[in-house]
């Protein structure tokens, strides 16, 4: 993973001692909110509805165990012994105290980590595939690229007093893991006929009060021309993206507007005129960066032979072991969905296990990923029964990865301002409701995904069955939506109809359920099977 040189430090230290002396004058009333407001969202932290909450940025989901144990050590301390990682890959304090968010954000410093452009109208964290350097079927570990990506969009002036907030995702496989359609500029690498490396290039994706799947602006673009072409694309947004209107203020809405054809035309364009000034990416920075994500020293000669006769190990390799690039080695998901748990939740005491568990099995490296769970990258198959039962007994054993009890949900209205509807005990009662594994296996892959209000950070325009939050004359009310995908087939989800109460919306989504039971062909998601019969016979389950 990329370690800092003098220069990242020295940047990140002076930004805690700015922040530092920012809180003392908010809290010696020399600014008022409104004017602290912009400086506090620069570095993370929000005003919610019971305390302020800090969003730790996790550059494409890759961290170590002594950040993990930096992590915990701050929920200890600072928090009330937990942690909460969201769809962005970040992790998010909920019960931060004010004047303690400097000795946070310096605790951060020490192990190379900060909280910048986490909120605020800037490029927000970049995500990307959760196993970048491990998967057995990308072209390359994307995550060099993410790392460029991020040094020169940081502090960047085109991209530091943006219309809003902009979000790039980023992945080198056929397969999407990491949403890349639903983002501001969503960038898949790959290579052309004639072997040469490059970007496929989406833009105007996003979810929120008006969502869009992304379009394709570019098929391919040469992998060190990516810096003078986003630049091209920030370029164009910031000069006719609307400001007037902040509902209106997103890239995805300039591109519905002029419409793809026309906004690739200014962007093309752009691109054209501002090259001659521009040196793009030098290769030798690049290769430097890369150097940082050399793959580790993996051990060969291993046998890829696993002894399954342990049916409750057997399970969870099932659902959440995933193939390694490398022979011998797997993949493995650590769910944060237990039943009856809040979603993404982990305390301070399973921190350290998991921190343990990198350091000790997989080359020291974790990952987190946009569906709220973590991963270890790198285990020996020989070691996976041990890291089983160690995560075991942590109840961090949830074998659960895609199925019905994988549930996404933001904060909700437990915390945020923002939320009209409480999303986590809703969730709660749905994985209640589905817990038997039996249940579970039978349906197969079904994603849920929750979100308190129209901002959609549970993301449930692209569940399979989404649910959205909504104030109905101050009652929360749920609406359901049916046959979003965030992956590579990404769709959004149709809304079915009057919405309903917690207790009446699990009811509906079992009768959605049941439909697809009833209808499913052999082998068919549920996603295939809807996308197969269409929207009306389930709408008529749901509402007779």
């Amino acid at each position: 993973m990329y370690r800092y040189d003098n220069y990242d430090q020295a940047i990140v230290d002076a930004r805690v001692e700015e922040f530092r002396d920012q809180v003392a004058r908010r809290i010696a009333g020399e600014m008022n909110d409104d004017q602290f407001k912009p400086l506090r969202l620069k570095n993370g932290l929000y005003l919610q509805l019971h305390a302020y909450m800090l969003r730790v940025a996790i550059p494409y989901g890759t961290f170590n165990a002594l950040q993990m144990r930096t992590l915990a050590r701050i929920a200890r301390e600072y928090d009330r012994g937990y942690g909460h990682f969201t769809t962005r890959q970040n992790l998010q304090y909920h019960w931060i105290k004010l004047d303690q968010t400097p000795d946070i954000l310096a605790e951060l410093a020490k192990v190379e980590m900060h909280a910048i452009q986490t909120s605020g109208e800037s490029i927000r964290n970049i995500s990307a595939d959760q196993f970048a350097g491990a998967a057995a079927d990308e072209i390359c570990d994307p995550r060099p690229w993410a790392e460029l990506l991020r040094q020169y969009t940081t502090f960047h002036p085109e991209f530091s007093y943006l219309p809003r907030k902009f979000k790039i995702g980023l992945i080198a496989s056929e397969q999407d893991r990491a949403a890349i359609k639903l983002h501001d500029v969503g960038l898949r690498i790959l290579r052309n006929d004639a072997g040469e490396m490059g970007f496929e290039v989406h833009v105007g994706g996003g979810m929120g009060r008006t969502p869009f799947v992304a379009s394709l602006i570019r098929p391919f673009l040469p992998a060190n021309r990516i810096c003078s072409y986003l630049e091209a694309i920030l370029r164009v947004w910031n000069r006719n993206g609307r400001r007037d209107n902040i509902h209106k203020q997103r890239i995805k809405i300039l591109v519905h507007d002029l419409g793809a054809e026309e906004f690739t035309r200014q962007v093309e364009e752009e691109w054209q005129a501002i090259q001659p000034q521009m040196d793009d990416i030098p290769m030798k920075e690049f290769e430097r960066i890369a150097a940082y994500f050399a793959p580790p020293a993996f051990e060969t000669g291993l046998s890829d032979d696993l002894d399954l006769s342990d049916p409750d190990f057997a399970r969870w390799v099932k659902h959440n072991v995933h193939a390694h690039k490398q022979p011998g080695y797997a993949i493995a998901t650590i769910s944060l969905k237990k039943v009856g748990e809040t979603p993404g939740d982990i305390s301070a005491d399973q921190m350290d296990v998991v921190a343990d568990l990198a350091e000790r099995y997989s080359l020291d490296d974790l990952r987190s990923t946009h569906a709220q769970n973590l991963v270890l990258p790198h285990i020996r198959k020989a070691d996976l029964h041990m890291v089983w039962q160690a995560l075991r007994d942590a109840d961090l054993a949830t074998a659960s990865l895609d199925l019905v009890t994988d549930i996404i949900a933001c904060p909700g209205l437990d915390y945020c301002t923002l939320a009209n509807a409480r999303s986590l005990p809703l969730a709660q009662k749905l994985a209640e409701r589905f817990a038997d594994y039996d249940v579970q296996r039978d349906l197969g892959e079904l994603k849920i995904k929750i979100s308190g209000c129209i901002n959609a950070c549970g993301h449930h325009h692209v569940g399979h069955i989404g649910i959205l939050g909504v104030d109905r004359k101050g009652t929360e009310n749920y609406q359901l939506l049916l046959g979003g995908s965030g992956a590579e087939d990404a769709a959004l989800a149709k809304i079915t109809g009057p919405g309903f109460d917690e207790d009446g919306v699990v009811n509906a989504i079992e009768r959605t359920i049941d439909k697809y039971r009833e209808v499913r062909a052999d082998g068919e998601r549920f996603l295939d099977t809807y996308r197969r019969v269409g929207f009306e016979p389930f709408k008529e389950a749901i509402y007779g």
